[in-house]
């Protein structure tokens, strides 16, 4: 028979555990899990969005850099003596045939 006291004893335990009391008691402590919740939730999709724009930012990085290079190229193509002959040549100058002429001040009184 004392058996038979003990659980109906441990029953009644468990239901004043769970029971309306305890949940009223623990409010505060589901309340802190439940903004746990939110934070890790908002930390998922801050994380994605961060991921997101890294990969946008390095996509254009990307393109800016072969666009300066395409550029760089072309310049260094144009900047060529033979490219910039052909450029004037509309203009009507010509590349010279004969080495600058060197002049030399002999107005001036040297000490």
């Amino acid at each position: 028979m004392s058996e038979e006291k003990e659980i109906v004893r441990r029953k009644k335990q468990r239901r004043r555990l769970f029971g309306y009391r305890w949940i009223v008691k623990n409010i505060p402590f589901f309340l802190f899990l439940a903004v746990l919740a939110i934070v890790y939730i908002y930390n998922g999709h801050y994380a994605d969005n961060t991921v997101r724009s890294i990969n946008k930012v390095n996509r254009e990085l990307k393109e800016l850099q072969h666009e300066y290079k395409t550029l760089k190229s072309e310049v260094m193509f144009r900047s060529k003596q033979s490219e910039l002959a052909k450029a004037v040549q509309p203009l009507g100058l010509k590349e010279l045939v004969v080495p600058p002429a060197v002049l030399v001040d002999t107005g001036r009184n040297e000490k």
